[in-house]
């Protein structure tokens, strides 16, 4: 273990109770706070998901972290356990389920029959699976070993697993596919962190694929690097920067696409830029935009035409661009989603983000996607698994807004997963992951 695990749980998990690893035994999922904001229409009996959370996020500012981290001077960082006051109400595999957020373009891309134009929405998917992460500072708890979720959504047409398979070092694998066999989605991360004093950076570690059924085609990919900066001093807020190539192994066709640093005048923070090319290495398309906000295609072209008139203008556009984004900001509200990229005409938009629930700020910056994502529906108990995240008893009481209970959960699931750690050791035991019908048939831990 090392330094670069300390922003996330290092000793979380649970022990085992004579049938699989995570156990959530004597705990209390809150059950009546869970009917907060519940509608179920009574006409047609349909389920209405939730828009906002039991009670919103505890203030962080009267906590500082410097204030923490001067009362360890002299103690091994790496048995640490950052407060629970900077964690939001998900597990990281409930965080990975976001991806899935805008899972039409994948859809759409199946629909396609040109390549290049299927390639321009997979690159725009993966541009869309990192846009929640903007203004989340809050960090998801670190999944225990054997943990899980599951996910099926009718009306987007797919559904999903994933499993932490490992916890040292902490591995996450996920598996994702459409409902009519249309795609498979699948992957593992492994969220490699370093501290460098005033931020601390997040490699994505792990390749993500993509596979088209009926084109036969499968695409790969690594995420973009996310740091967070002034984790000790300062407002938090969140980068992505790093190339990312989209390779379709079919065809060979390749997206690069370029998340750009903020840079020194902060000019170029959330903008993508990138292009496609075939196996030829012939572009055919540029891809830009922001991954906070929006992303079009065009033709290269008139792309460059584009980029040279800029320059002759003198900046104008750019001054007049700047003094727009930079008027009316409350910086207390979440503001609008306000459209900072200029569009070249000629350009075909690819994927806007959807705009977050007015509340937000108050709920963790959760977009209203991952607001339902650890919401107890009605005859969820005794169908998902036991290891199902949503069970997990220190974010259910984070999420109703019991952080004293939180924490005290917390505390008690990491010294679990330490005991069975231990035991495992002792026996020469190696932990095996099972599969998911195999722990819907274990008995309740409620």
């Amino acid at each position: 273990m090392n330094s670069e695990e300390e922003f996330y749980d290092a000793e979380t998990g649970l022990e085992s109770d004579d049938s699989c690893e995570v156990s959530f035994k004597d705990a209390c999922v809150y059950e009546s706070k869970q009917t907060v904001n519940r509608k179920v229409p009574s006409a047609n009996g349909v389920w209405v998901r939730r828009t906002t959370l039991p009670a919103p996020m505890f203030s962080r500012n009267d906590f500082s972290i410097w204030g923490f981290l001067k009362k360890c001077i002299g103690m091994e960082l790496s048995k640490i356990t950052m407060p629970i006051v900077f964690n939001e109400p998900l597990s990281f595999l409930q965080r990975i389920t976001e991806y899935m957020e805008h899972t039409y373009l994948i859809h759409k891309a199946c629909t396609r029959s040109d390549s290049i134009e299927r390639m321009q929405l997979v690159a725009a998917f993966a541009i869309s699976a990192v846009a929640s992460q903007w203004d989340r500072t809050g960090k998801p708890f670190n999944p225990l070993l054997g943990e899980t979720f599951e996910l099926t959504r009718d009306e987007e047409g797919y559904r999903m697993i994933s499993e932490q398979v490992s916890h040292h070092p902490p591995i996450s694998a996920f598996y994702s596919e459409s409902l009519n066999q249309d795609f498979s989605f699948h992957g593992s991360i492994y969220p490699k962190l370093k501290f460098w004093g005033k931020s601390v950076e997040a490699e994505p570690k792990g390749t993500m694929t993509l596979e088209l059924s009926k084109h036969r085609e499968a695409y790969t990919w690594t995420n973009p690097m996310c740091c967070v900066h002034n984790v000790i001093l300062g407002k938090l807020w969140i980068e992505q920067y790093g190339t990312v190539e989209i390779v379709n192994h079919s065809t060979g066709d390749k997206c690069v696409l370029n998340f750009k640093p903020c840079g020194m005048f902060g000019k170029e923070l959330h903008r993508v830029e990138g292009h496609i090319q075939d196996k030829s290495k012939k572009k055919h398309r540029v891809i830009y935009g922001k991954w906070t906000e929006c992303v079009y295609s065009i033709e290269p072209k008139v792309y460059e035409a584009n980029k040279k008139a800029e320059k002759k203008s003198g900046g104008d556009s750019k001054k007049h661009k700047q003094e727009q984004s930079t008027g009316g900001d409350d910086a207390d509200e979440m503001p609008d989603v306000q459209e900072t990229v200029t569009m070249i005409p000629g350009s075909t938009l690819l994927w806007r983000v959807a705009p977050r629930p007015p509340n937000s700020t108050q709920m963790y910056n959760f977009t209203n996607f991952a607001m339902t994502l650890n919401e107890l529906e009605p005859g969820m108990i005794g169908v998902i698994a036991p290891t199902d995240c949503r069970l997990r008893p220190d974010i259910r009481a984070m999420e109703n807004g019991d952080i004293d209970t939180a924490s005290r959960e917390k505390e008690r699931l990491e010294e679990k997963q330490r005991a069975a750690r231990r035991e495992r050791a002792k026996d020469e035991e190696e932990w095996s992951t099972r599969r998911v019908f195999e722990l819907r048939a274990q008995p309740s831990t409620f």
